[in-house]
């Protein structure tokens, strides 16, 4: 597990992490490694950093985390993701080609794009904050940091974005997800379900009895640039339906042919 990146000579260093080290925040405060509690299945950010290497840092634990990563290397392709595709959360370096990434958070705001912003920057000093802050962004992190509290500072802004409302499990007729414990049962039995599989019926669920195309399912939870010409989807269904739908007299996932799939009840 990659846990944090070093400031030398100008670049940056990604550190691998042994089973002894233990990671700190600027205020002293030790940061815990991933664990399942920390995993937000299905949720799509963006990543806008022009270093390939902390790009690959990121993407990497981001991915581990549950979410589905988008990355640009420069402001004018960021921009483009951003006004066209529906994130939950972007992460902005301010240094980019092409577009800065302040420009580029101007931008979107004056879209009226509302994606929660973490600027990423090794400008550190408290009129670079107060800036980045005041142009849109909705926090600021400096580098070098460590990924467990840049993916704190990401579930923060989705936390605050999301509002108090934000559910913590979700049910339809006798299936329920525990979104906090990552349990799935149905009528009082167990069924245990690996991440993305998990994070499909969650999808589903949250869409119950609206229809999902392939390409929506697979940019939700893969990723923008992810083939959509794969059998994943029909694979992960084929799945599910095993788990959730062979033990019980009612099936609750259908196909919808040519269009895409959906939960709802037999009719």
């Amino acid at each position: 597990m990659i846990s944090s990146l070093r400031a030398r000579s100008g670049s940056f260093l990604i550190l691998p992490e042994t089973s002894v080290q233990r990671t700190f925040s600027s205020d002293g405060t030790e940061l815990l490694p991933i664990d399942d509690s920390m995993r937000v299945f299905g949720m799509r950010l963006l990543l806008v950093e022009d270093d390939l290497q902390i790009a690959s840092f990121i993407v990497k634990g981001l991915k581990e985390a549950g979410f589905a990563v988008d990355h640009a290397a420069d402001g004018e392709d960021g921009l483009h993701l951003a006004l066209y595709e529906p994130y939950d959360v972007a992460i902005i370096d301010i240094m980019l080609p092409s577009l800065d990434g302040l420009s580029l958070i101007e931008e979107l705001r004056r879209q009226k794009i509302n994606t929660p912003v973490l600027i990423l920057s090794a400008k550190r000093s408290v009129d670079d904050r107060v800036r980045g802050l005041q142009t849109g962004g909705d926090d600021y992190l400096v580098k070098p940091f460590v990924f467990s509290e840049l993916l704190a500072r990401v579930q923060a802004l989705i936390r605050r974005a999301s509002g108090s409302t934000e559910p913590t499990s979700v049910t339809f007729g006798e299936l329920s997800l525990d979104l906090l414990k990552r349990e799935v049962h149905r009528a009082g039995k167990r069924i245990d379900l690996p991440p993305h599989e998990f994070a499909l019926l969650e999808y589903l669920m949250r869409n119950a009895e609206r229809v999902v195309s392939k390409t929506m399912i697979i940019e939700h939870i893969w990723g923008y640039h992810f083939d959509p010409q794969t059998n994943v989807v029909d694979v992960l269904i084929s799945r599910l339906r095993s788990k959730v739908d062979r033990d019980f007299p009612e099936k609750i996932i259908h196909t919808i042919w040519g269009i895409g799939y959906v939960i709802k009840a037999s009719s």
